[in-house]
């Protein structure tokens, strides 16, 4: 017995808007919290013979010298990475003094690196280059790739609801790093940008291949109704995508849980947006294209 998505879509519409206007509205209270890969500052590495300090204990010793909250991140049992602001050469000297005695650290394991704002802007603004390319790429791709079936609805709708769906699976992930930036510290950084720009990918493919199933039915079956055609293509890739996915998430979750500190934010953000980007390629993509359809039926 088939599914009869289309007959649903109002709820799944409902859905992603709901959790969409959510997540605009707590980027807008919130903000996100950019790591010092973009906002400039002092990464300093440090490790301890025996047990570390706390993230308390370190950040009192920065503020007992008028330096601001570090973040505090525990590598491996012995190593502790403080991302702080930018400081010079006598205040790190202090810095390490203040470390020594919350503890006995291991000579010569001081690591020390500064990044400056103009690299950090730099880097804001390749990003948004990135993104920008990507999103033209991916519907220029799908524009051509189903350039064949421009009936019923034309080809460019397919990459428009596609980007649509993308965005869905984006920004949800950063409205929940917001929450967690405002209260557990948690920044936007390099490798949280990566976890972001895979989503990106693994969202669109999922959507193509559902696409790619419509192609197929409306060059067999051009006389069924494209109704018919779009729950019968999502009916048909529905376990497939399911299927994908949950080996992806299972892989992921074990990372998060077992993984180093370092990598769970990152786990976590494929986590969210992988599972987003399934929903959205079977609940969301594929209908707004037969939506599309609707309006443009109605006009004619």
């Amino acid at each position: 017995m088939n599914f009869d998505f289309i007959k649903y879509r109002r709820i799944f519409y409902g859905f992603s808007i709901i959790l969409t206007v959510l997540t605009v509205i707590v980027v807008a209270l919130f903000g996100v919290k950019w790591g010092i890969d973009f906002t400039g500052g002092t990464v300093l590495s440090i490790s301890y013979q025996d047990s570390l300090p706390t993230a308390q204990q370190v950040n009192d010793g920065l503020l007992s010298l008028g330096l601001k909250e570090a973040v505090v991140q525990q590598q491996g049992e012995k190593t502790l990475i403080i991302k702080m602001q930018d400081i010079d050469e006598p205040t790190h000297q202090m810095v390490i003094e203040k470390l020594k005695t919350l503890g006995n650290i291991v000579e010569g394991s001081e690591g020390f690196e500064s990044i400056g704002p103009v690299i950090g802007n730099e880097l804001k603004s390749k990003i948004k280059t990135v993104v920008v390319l990507a999103l033209l790429s991916i519907l220029i791709y799908i524009a051509i790739a189903f350039r064949k079936i421009s009936y019923p609805v034309k080809s460019y709708i397919y990459g428009l609801t596609g980007i649509v769906a993308l965005f869905h699976d984006v920004m949800i992930p950063v409205g929940v790093w917001a929450v967690l930036g405002k209260y557990y510290g948690y920044e936007i950084t390099i490798p949280i940008i990566t976890a972001l720009l895979t989503v990106f990918g693994y969202s669109i493919n999922d959507s193509v291949v559902v696409f790619d199933r419509i192609r197929e039915n409306l060059s067999k079956e051009r006389a069924t109704d494209f109704k018919d055609i779009v729950n019968k293509s999502l009916n048909q890739t529905f376990a497939r995508s399911v299927n994908t996915s949950a080996t992806v998430l299972i892989v992921l979750l074990a990372l998060f849980i077992f993984g180093g500190i370092t990598l769970k934010p990152f786990a976590l953000v494929l986590l969210i947006g992988i599972s987003l980007g399934t929903y959205s390629s079977v609940f969301l993509a594929s209908l707004l294209v037969y939506s599309f359809y609707q309006i443009r039926r109605r006009k004619s």
